[in-house]
């Protein structure tokens, strides 16, 4: 079961993060439609894994993947002025690939469609 609290930090994290992104960063690694997917907090809220997808080659998704860290003392620092928890998680960036994924499964099905319409037609 998950903690209702955790939930509802993850997700105003998430939209703050998005606001700030979007709105105050930068630095010329991030740029592009990018987006939060999901965050994760731990349970005792030290740290917050945050899922960013980037509609871009995977040189790109790398390079802003590393200027969000490099922004991340600053966007820790305003995450602790705006949500004014007791502690502020540490902001761990990871790639989403969902999207990827989400494609490649779409792909699988509509070949194992086609071949299920080329199959009935021969009876």
């Amino acid at each position: 079961m998950t903690n209702h609290r955790t939930a509802r930090i993850s997700e105003e994290i998430k939209k703050e993060l998005s606001q700030m992104i979007r709105d105050e960063i930068k630095d010329p690694r991030v740029k592009g439609l990018i987006s939060i997917t999901h965050v994760e907090v731990s349970k005792d809220l030290r740290y917050a894994k945050v899922f960013v997808s980037q509609l871009a080659g995977e040189e790109e998704e790398k390079s802003t993947l590393k200027g969000l860290e490099n922004a991340g003392g600053y966007l820790r620092s305003e995450l602790a002025k705006r949500l004014q928890l007791r502690m502020t998680p540490e902001l761990i960036f990871k790639p989403d690939s969902s999207m990827e994924y989400g494609a490649k499964i779409n792909t699988i099905l509509s070949s194992f469609n086609q071949k299920e319409g080329a199959d009935k037609s021969d009876v």
